[in-house]
């Protein structure tokens, strides 16, 4: 596939979930693989608003996660992208700054993890086949320095249900392609407002 179409398909992507209010402002960061050996990611640039963004003002990365193409910097969060594209297998990875991924992370950071059992849209994610189950989102403590956060996340990733999330931050959702990908971000960030909601409708009983 030519490298101008993965950057279509990524802008189209980071708008959709930019109208669902999950990467508001500056908020959240995006990649896809466009290149395996040597390792190429097509990005979102660092502070830029995501809902303005255009194909043209995408960067490329290398495996190091410096700029070999395009105008801007790395986000310092290119670190935490690496790390799934390589231990996951992973083709692309969608970072999120939802309400619901913030205030739930934080809620639930004491416990390491959040479980999410019992709901249909279980089923939207890979190797999940019936509603009848259990998962644990991890919950990794916050950090500036991304070498260390993308070392926490690193105990996580393999027993992961292809997202994660960081504590007062957001999730990271990824997939074997930009599809599956933006479908897991779309399921688990409908559980996390399931989750939201049932906590609050606890709160009222």
């Amino acid at each position: 596939m030519r490298q101008h179409t993965y950057r279509q398909q990524l802008i189209n992507t980071i708008r959709n979930l930019h109208n669902r209010g999950w990467c508001d402002g500056t908020g959240g960061n995006f990649s896809v693989v466009a290149e395996q050996d040597p390792l190429k990611l097509i990005m979102a640039p660092s502070g830029v608003d995501k809902g303005s963004l255009d194909a043209t003002d995408l960067i490329e990365v290398n495996g190091h996660g410096e700029v070999i193409n395009g105008e801007g910097k790395a986000s310092a969060e290119t670190l935490m992208h690496l790390k799934i594209v390589k231990q996951c297998s992973a083709g692309a990875v969608l970072h999120t700054h939802s309400v619901n991924g913030t205030l739930l992370s934080s809620l639930h950071q004491a416990a390491g993890h959040l479980k999410l059992e019992g709901w249909e849209m279980l089923k939207g994610l890979s190797g999940i086949s019936t509603h009848d189950t259990t998962v644990e989102l991890p919950i990794i403590k916050n950090n500036q320095d991304l070498e260390v956060l993308s070392k926490q996340a690193s105990r996580f990733l393999k027993e992961a249900p292809s997202g994660l999330l960081v504590a007062g931050h957001g999730l990271y959702a990824w997939g074997e392609d930009l599809f599956q990908a933006q479908r897991h971000t779309e399921i688990i960030e409908f559980l996390l407002e399931l989750s939201w909601r049932q906590h609050l409708l606890n709160r009222t009983l």
